[in-house]
C-alpha cells in the first residue's frame, strides 16, 4: 500500500481519544504479517479496556519509531488533491504513522534490524499510552517520536500544565443578588488577574502562554450561580514550578485550583545534516521518561493546521519523511 493510500485509510478510521480500538485493530492486522515476513515479534499492551498500545520489533530494538494513534475531535474523513491529503489526523498523526511504517519496511527489505515501532493511545488528552509504555521498556537506545515538525528535527518543545479552576458561591434569586454569592463573578475576577500575571520566557522556546479553553457554570439567567469552572492550558518553557507558585499567589484562595497535568519543557539533540526547528507544543516524550531511549522529534506536516477544520498534510512531505526516517535510523544505528 502506497504511503498516500495508507494515510487516507488511517484518516478514515475515527480514533478520537478514548475511541482508538478500531485503528488499533487495523494496525494489528497490518503489523502481524510484517513481523512474520521479517522475523519480528508483535504485541499489544492494554492501557485500559478497549485501549491498547501496539509494539512491533525486529531484533532487539536499538531505534524505536513511535507516535500516537488518537486524534482530537471532531472526526471528518479524508480527501485529496494534487498537493495535500486532508482529514482529521492527516498530519497529527496518521500521515506520520504511514511514513514511519513505510520507512521501516524499506529498512527491513534492505536487511536492517534492531528496529521497533511503538504506537500509543491517549496523547491528545493525558499521554496515558506513553506513561504505560514507560513501565514496559525494551532497552531501546533511541526513540524517534513523530509529531508535525515539517520534517525538521526539533531542538526543543514547550511543556504543558493543565489547570482546573472551580468557583463556589451561594444561590439566590437574581432580583436579590445581595442574598447570594456569584461563583461566576469570582471566577471571572480570577481569570482576569491570571491574564495579567507575568509569564516566564526562554531564549530558545520563547514566551509561556495561557489558553482559557472552557468556562462552564450557573443554573439559569435568573439564579445567582453557586458553581463555575474554567479549564486552562499553559504552555511551559521550563518545569512550571515558578509559574505554579505565581498562579497560586494570584488566585489567593478565591477559587479552587487543581493541577490536572504537568509536562516540563524539553531540550533535544542536534544531528548534523538534518534541518532543525523549535516547536511550541507538547509531546509524549516526557511521559516516556527515557525508558525508550534518547528522544528525537520529527514528522511531516504543519502544526498550524493540526486540530483545525483545515487539517492536511503535504504529499511531498510524506514522501520526504519516508526517506528522512530511514536516514535518521541508519545514522542512529551506526552510532
Amino acid at each position: 500500500m502506497h504511503v498516500f493510500e495508507l494515510t487516507r485509510t488511517l484518516v478514515d478510521i475515527e480514533s478520537i481519544t478514548g475511541n482508538e480500538l478500531a485503528v488499533g485493530e487495523y494496525w494489528a492486522s497490518y503489523l502481524k504479517p510484517l513481523c512474520e515476513q521479517y522475523g519480528g515479534t508483535f504485541e499489544t499492551m492494554e492501557v485500559e479496556p478497549n485501549r491498547f498500545n501496539l509494539l512491533a520489533t525486529w531484533g532487539t530494538p536499538t531505534v524505536t519509531f513511535s507516535t500516537h494513534i488518537d486524534t482530537v475531535p471532531p472526526f471528518f474523513p479524508s480527501r485529496e488533491d494534487d498537493t495535500y491529503i486532508w482529514g482529521r489526523g492527516a498530519c497529527d498523526t496518521k500521515g506520520i504513522q504511514a511514513s514511519m511504517i513505510k520507512a521501516i519496511e524499506a529498512l527491513l527489505a534492505a536487511g536492517t534490524r534492531n528496529l521497533g515501532f511503538l504506537l500509543v493511545v491517549g496523547e491528545e488528552r493525558n499521554s496515558a499510552g506513553a506513561y504505560h509504555a514507560a513501565k514496559n521498556g525494551r532497552g531501546s537506545k533511541y526513540l524517534i517520536n513523530g509529531e508535525p515538525t515539517e520534517n525538521q528535527l526539533a531542538l526543543g518543545s514547550k511543556g504543558a500544565m493543565r489547570i482546573e479552576l472551580v468557583g463556589r458561591g451561594r444561590m439566590s434569586h437574581s432580583a436579590y443578588p445581595e442574598l447570594g454569592e456569584s461563583a461566576i463573578d469570582k471566577l471571572l475576577d480570577v481569570l482576569q488577574d491570571i491574564r495579567r500575571m507575568p509569564l516566564p520566557s526562554d531564549p530558545m522556546l520563547g514566551e509561556s502562554t495561557i489558553n482559557i479553553g472552557t468556562i462552564t457554570g450557573g443554573r439559569a439567567p435568573n439564579v445567582v450561580p453557586d458553581y463555575a469552572k474554567a479549564e486552562l492550558l499553559i504552555r511551559l518553557v521550563d518545569d512550571g514550578e515558578g509559574l505554579r507558585k505565581t498562579l497560586d499567589s494570584v488566585v489567593g484562595g478565591r477559587v479552587e485550583v487543581a493541577e490536572q497535568l504537568r509536562i516540563a519543557a524539553l531540550r533535544l539533540v542536534r544531528l548534523e545534516g538534518f534541518a532543525t526547528t523549535v516547536v511550541k507544543y507538547t509531546t509524549d516524550i516526557p511521559a516516556f521518561g527515557g525508558a525508550w531511549g534518547e528522544p528525537l522529534l520529527l514528522g511531516p506536516g504543519s502544526i498550524h493546521v493540526a486540530h483545525t477544520s483545515e487539517e492536511r498534510v503535504e504529499k511531498a512531505q510524506l514522501l520526504e519523511a519516508v526517506d528522512i526516517y530511514q536516514k535518521l535510523a541508519q545514522r542512529l544505528l551506526a552510532s
